[in-house]
């Protein structure tokens, strides 16, 4: 079932801001972003302005606490082609992407979280993607071409979350996508026609959507082209733990593949 709302803050009308049909869309999924998000908002604002065509900027508010809230508001109020979309109630990292995929209204949509981890040069890597024919272009860390950039400080951390990565991608290429290498970096872009056949179909609300689209783009014959990256890290260990979420993945990993035998995804 479709579970992607339309509304927004009562108080706050996004097509007021309306200026022109944007070419790009950036959707930004944030719960409790706090200063991190204000960073990253500033950063795409700066970026938006040297880019030369129409850029939307869609920021999801998945029931952040006031201060997260605050900053995005403020955001989107000053700022033209700006559209905030605020979920009552906590639903998910999947659940807040896919209402602003949909929402968005860009020929290309990106989105991106709200760390920003991939600096804004890595987004137009994934537009060049797209504008060539891709139908969905995703960052994969993995390719030869791609670097991390990091503090010492994290390096620890960061090798043992890559090993972790690594083995559930290895899994999940065994599974359900046989030759993507990274299905959940969290900077991933579709054409408008490839947002509305995923994200019209997507259920699970959690980490695991990643895999869930993937299959859904795979299964309607879209083309996935995995992009290099520079990753950048250099701030306190990520909302996803593998540890922690590890069991609830593996979980959506049996569920996507339950749909699709299911045809649920057709």
């Amino acid at each position: 079932m479709a579970f992607v709302e339309t509304e927004v803050l009562p108080r706050y009308d996004p097509r007021a801001h309306e200026s022109a049909t944007p070419l790009l869309s950036i959707v930004i999924p944030t719960w409790n972003g706090g200063r991190r998000l204000t960073a990253t908002l500033d950063h795409l604002a700066e970026f938006r302005t040297r880019l030369g065509f129409p850029t939307q900027i869609v920021i999801v508010d998945d029931c952040s606490e006031r201060f997260t809230a605050r900053i995005a508001g403020t955001f989107a109020a000053n700022n033209e082609l700006t559209e905030l979309l605020t979920n009552e109630t906590n639903r998910g990292k999947g659940h807040a992407v896919a209402r602003g995929m949909r929402y968005a209204r860009g020929a290309y949509r990106i989105f991106v979280d709200s760390d920003l981890a991939y600096p804004s040069c890595q987004i137009s890597k994934l537009l060049r993607a797209l504008e060539g024919g891709s139908d969905v272009a995703i960052a994969c860390r993995v390719l030869p071409e791609s670097r991390y950039v990091m503090s010492p400080t994290f390096f620890r951390y960061l090798y043992t979350r890559h090993l972790m990565s690594r083995l559930f991608n290895r899994l999940a290429q065994q599974i359900l996508l046989p030759g993507i290498l990274d299905t959940q970096a969290g900077l991933k872009g579709f054409t408008a026609r490839a947002a509305e056949i995923v994200f019209s179909r997507q259920t699970l609300c959690g980490f695991g959507f990643d895999l869930e689209c993937l299959f859904i783009a795979r299964l309607h014959g879209l083309e996935i082209e995995q992009v290099p990256v520079d990753f950048y890290y250099n701030e306190e260990p990520s909302t996803i733990s593998f540890a922690r979420h590890g069991a609830g993945m593996l979980m959506d990993l049996a569920r996507v593949r339950r749909n699709g035998a299911r045809g649920l995804y057709a």
